[in-house]
């Protein structure tokens, strides 16, 4: 169920401090990756549950894979001072589960 997700938006609405209102196709990934649990997704999700591991690292732990980019693309634009700009890495080519 993991799979990438695409929705236009000002670049200005990155939050990235670029001036731009160039609107972009922004990809990124959505979905659940609970088919892709492995053993030791099992395991850490017991020792979680039964409280074997230490309350303070237990709320820092995830026991599953989450979906995130695999491979990244670059998005380029134009800023208010007509000037382009290349963002690398900001929109995900590909998804899947890691973890």
């Amino acid at each position: 169920d993991c799979r990438v997700e695409r929705r236009q938006m000002k670049v200005r609405d990155l939050g990235l401090g670029y001036d731009s209102d160039e609107i972009i196709l922004f990809k990124y990934c959505v979905g659940s990756c609970q088919s892709s649990r492995t053993t030791y997704d099992l395991a850490l999700k017991a020792l979680l549950h039964n409280g074997s591991l230490p309350r303070r690292t237990a709320r820092k732990v995830s026991s599953h894979p989450c979906c995130r980019p695999d491979r990244y693309e670059s998005v380029s634009f134009m800023d208010t001072h007509t000037t382009w700009q290349t963002i690398d890495s900001l929109s995900a080519a590909s998804c899947m589960c890691m973890g």
